[in-house]
């Protein structure tokens, strides 16, 4: 499935509910931040090994996928009202980050790309 095949689910789901009235830009933030702060939930507490293998449990990979998915939902939704291309936004600051990050010198490092030389 497509981006916008799933931007087009998305806005099915919230047309059938009149949701769309609530989803302006502000809200859609809110509630992608607060879907974000759910997932980290899931991870506060975990040591970094611990962190690695959560999906390894099935409850807990389940609650990973979804509270994924929230976030995912949500980003779809505003894109679509702020009439952001996804796909060209992403390759747009992939190329970007080509450039703050040289392979040469980031490789290997957790560097901000202002940092590297």
């Amino acid at each position: 499935m497509t981006i916008d095949e799933l931007q087009g689910l998305v806005t099915e789901f919230s047309q059938q509910r009149d949701w769309e009235r609530f989803h302006t830009p502000k809200n859609l933030v809110m509630a992608l931040m607060g879907e974000a702060g759910e997932l980290a939930e899931i991870f506060q507490w975990l040591t970094p090994e611990q962190s690695e293998v959560v999906c390894s449990d099935k409850d807990s990979r389940v609650k990973v996928e979804h509270e994924v998915a929230d976030v995912f939902i949500y980003l779809l939704r505003l894109a679509t009202v702020l009439d952001i291309d996804l796909a060209t936004a992403v390759q747009a600051k992939l190329k970007l980050n080509e450039q703050r990050y040289p392979a040469d010198l980031a490789r290997g490092r957790a560097t901000k790309y202002s940092e590297l030389r």
